[in-house]
């Protein structure tokens, strides 16, 4: 199931705010993402392979794990208008096939200046941190979003 959109503009964002997303992982969608990106190594896809490394089984494309963060950031903090500037991440632990993965952002900083803001974002499979780091963002404001919407909240009010 898609996350539900939430439209977040950068007046609502505040320091400490944030939004968690679950995800059960699946093989067909580890699968799928290997088709998507032509990452076949055999250790996400081959459990016979996967048995004889330190895993012990198959595990998620790291960068599968990581566009989890990317489906809270495009759909509910901030959400819809939002424009990727930068990520960092950092790989701590395996993701397995089956392992419910929760993603949480949270609003770290903002930067008014130019409109960015700056998330922490952890991704933890039974309270183990799996993947974290920082995601630095664009965020409209109401006006570059609906500059109609805004005129027409002036005159009402």
């Amino acid at each position: 199931m898609l996350p539900e959109l939430r439209v977040l503009y950068f007046e609502d964002l505040e320091v400490g705010l944030s939004e968690t997303l679950s995800k059960t992982i699946a093989s067909s969608d580890v699968v799928g993402f290997a088709e998507i990106t032509g990452d076949r190594n055999p250790i996400h896809l081959s459990e016979h392979f996967a048995a004889r490394t330190p895993f012990g089984t198959r595990i998620a494309h790291g960068l599968y794990t990581a566009g989890l963060i990317s489906a809270v950031l495009g759909t509910r903090l901030p959400g819809p208008g939002a424009v990727y500037i930068s990520q960092t991440l950092n790989f701590r632990a395996p993701v397995r096939i089956g392992d419910i993965v929760d993603v949480t952002v949270t609003v770290a900083e903002l930067m008014p200046e130019r409109r960015r803001a700056r998330l922490a974002c952890r991704c933890s499979v039974a309270g183990e941190t799996v993947l974290d780091g920082e995601a630095l963002v664009k965020v409209p404001t109401k006006a570059e979003a609906d500059p109609l919407a805004i005129r027409t909240e002036r005159q009402q009010g």
